[in-house]
């Protein structure tokens, strides 16, 4: 799967996620509690599907959907590596200075 669906499919699994945990946190979720059941059934038959091809990336979605606070705690922590050694780096070397 091409990366950039990856990461979006995963950032959408972790906002249901996040929306899932709110509700529940509420005492909000029985309302919902049907449609969430069938939704969590769908994902995991995504999941399973993509696991056949791309285990790590399954392995995401589940942790999105699961614990979707940690999967964003650990997407904000590799993002604010990623902008560290860019900054360590220096500008991009097709930059010019002004």
């Amino acid at each position: 799967m091409d990366s950039d669906i990856a990461k979006l499919l995963t950032d959408f699994v972790e906002k249901v996620g996040l929306l899932r945990r709110d509700l529940q946190q509420k005492k909000e979720l029985e309302k919902y509690e049907a449609r969430f059941a069938r939704i969590e059934q769908k994902f995991s038959a995504l999941a399973e599907r993509i696991s056949r091809d791309d285990p790590d990336l399954a392995k995401a979605l589940r942790t999105a959907w699961q614990l979707p606070a940690r999967s964003l705690a650990f997407r904000n922590k590799d993002h604010q590596d990623k902008l560290k050694a860019e900054a360590a780096s220096g500008p991009p070397p097709d930059s010019e200075p002004e």
